[in-house]
């Protein structure tokens, strides 16, 4: 009996030093963390060249922007998955294989017009840029950039917050300042955009139709548009305009 007392002194005393350990431990205890909406991301990569679609998926990673990454080489194969689901965010070439990238960009635009669409080109800003902010991209990039400047990129647009170069501010400014309506080849469709560069740089109208998986009837139709809207007479007209213009760079 004259231990019972002290036992349950003990249990007491027990049971205070365990309510007390356990309250520090809630003060203590570093606050979970706040999941970030980009490492939720889910990227559709558009590109036909394997070690720019690895280079870009190592990067994302990397810096942990997206959860999932799926890549694709062609502009069907990336309206098919845009078709299948949602995505978060898309990196989008223009060269590729079977489409256009402003093509697919368009055709997106109206699948998913709120998903942020970023544009990745060898194709200089002052060729297709504008183009492309105009049909609903989020924002012009070039691949000889530095790999900090996509990160910035990617952070702004899945913000939405369009990412807009020096150099696409300088052309938004100088269209903005312009009283016509610009160089004769702003009139020019995309496809017959892409057709003048393509003659600017020396290809025949077969290599053209060969390269862009077009018949040569349709590639003559594209040039017949051209010599009309830029008023040349001949293809060497087309050429040196091109050249002059900087558009075969």
């Amino acid at each position: 009996m004259g231990r019972g007392p002290l036992s349950g002194f003990r249990l007491l005393l027990i049971g205070l030093l365990g309510l007390l350990c356990s309250r520090r431990g809630r003060h203590l205890r570093a606050p979970a963390p706040e999941s970030d909406p980009m490492t939720k991301c889910r990227c559709l990569l558009v590109d036909d060249h394997p070690f720019v679609r690895r280079g870009v998926r190592d990067l994302l990673m990397e810096e942990q922007l997206c959860s999932e990454i799926r890549e694709v080489s062609s502009g069907a194969a990336a309206l098919a998955e845009i078709r299948c689901q949602s995505w978060d965010l898309l990196i989008l070439d223009l060269a590729l294989p079977d489409k256009h990238g402003l093509e697919v960009l368009k055709e997106a635009k109206l699948l998913q017009p709120r998903l942020p669409m970023l544009i990745l080109s060898l194709y200089p800003e002052k060729e297709f840029a504008l183009r492309a902010i105009k049909a609903g991209a989020s924002g012009y990039l070039t691949k000889d950039r530095a790999p900090s400047e996509l990160l910035a990129a990617v952070k702004q647009v899945l913000r939405g917050v369009r990412y807009i170069t020096e150099e696409l501010a300088e052309q938004l400014a100088a269209t903005i300042r312009t009283e016509d309506k610009g160089p004769r080849h702003a009139t020019l469709s995309d496809r017959e955009m892409q057709v003048l560069r393509l003659l600017g740089m020396g290809r025949t109208l077969s290599v053209i139709a060969k390269d862009l998986r077009l018949s040569a009837k349709t590639i003559s139709t594209y040039r017949v548009r051209i010599l009309d809207k830029l008023c040349c007479r001949t293809t060497g007209e087309i050429i040196r305009y091109a050249v002059e213009q900087r558009l075969s760079d």
